[in-house]
């Protein structure tokens, strides 16, 4: 019997990615500052600084303070920077990227296409790397943070959300009126509690590789919880959050079974 036998669209509904330590296995900055390092585009000492930024970003997480102080960053870096440049660089980081996309995640994408669900990067990281990186991997698209540009230029101003925290819901929910879906219906995926808000607007909310603060929200309200390996096609643990909370419908791609319980919520697209 085909795996997809009970894969079916429930309605109008999507399923949305974070990249780092969720679609691919570390840290996305980390693969953009070197590309622009190499490039020329960021001095030796403006290098060293954004590494260590994004390395105590990854470890001791995000404040309100380090967030904006990243987001301030980042839009000082690609002040005056050309939008061609930019987009240059894809040659040297998709590859590298795709190479760190997870074969478990590459399985949940398969297995939403086949649910005729679209798929969505929802990333803090420049639209100019995302929506190529979406495309490559054969998803409905990218969703990044868009710096403006004027006459082919960044001018160091925002053009939409910062897509992190509250901002990934503002997108999301701006893309969901365009395109008619119903986030009730949608499914999420993070590995940080930075996540919250866009895990909480959909309906079918997935911690992926959570960190603690995440892990245990997901225990206390009932939601999947999965790790998966760095190199091996194997999910190495899955766990159902809480203490007599929902059951998981795990499908193929981890060990083709079932749990049922009185209130269900869907770890990947059945129906």
């Amino acid at each position: 019997m085909s795996e997809y036998v009970d894969v079916a669209s429930s309605g109008p509904s999507a399923a949305f990615f974070d990249l780092d330590r969720t679609l691919i296995a570390g840290s996305s900055a980390f693969t953009l500052v070197i590309a622009a390092r190499s490039a020329g585009m960021i001095p030796t000492g403006e290098f060293v600084r954004n590494s260590v930024s994004a390395a105590t970003f990854k470890w001791l997480g995000a404040s309100d303070e380090t967030t904006d102080g990243l987001r301030d960053r980042a839009l000082t870096f690609v002040a005056g920077q050309r939008q061609d440049d930019l987009s240059a660089l894809n040659e040297r980081v998709l590859p590298t990227l795709l190479a760190k996309i997870r074969p478990e995640a590459r399985r949940l994408l398969d297995l939403h296409r086949h649910a005729a669900r679209a798929t969505y990067i929802v990333s803090a990281a420049p639209q100019e790397i995302v929506g190529p990186l979406a495309q490559s991997l054969g998803m409905a698209g990218g969703i990044g943070t868009r710096g403006e540009v004027v006459d082919g230029v960044y001018t160091g101003r925002l053009a939409g959300p910062f897509c992190y925290g509250e901002g990934k819901v503002e997108a999301i929910a701006e893309l969901a009126r365009w395109d008619g879906l119903d986030l009730a219906q949608c499914y999420g995926y993070s590995d940080s509690a930075s996540d919250l808000p866009m895990l909480e607007a959909v309906g079918h909310p997935v911690a992926v590789n959570p960190d603690k603060r995440l892990e245990r929200h997901a225990r206390q309200h009932g939601w999947p919880i999965v790790h998966f390996s760095q190199r091996s096609k194997q999910v190495i643990r899955r766990t159902v959050a809480g203490v007599g909370t929902t059951g998981v419908a795990i499908a193929g791609f981890a060990v083709g079974t079932r749990v049922g319980a009185r209130r269900q919520r869907s770890l990947i697209p059945w129906g």
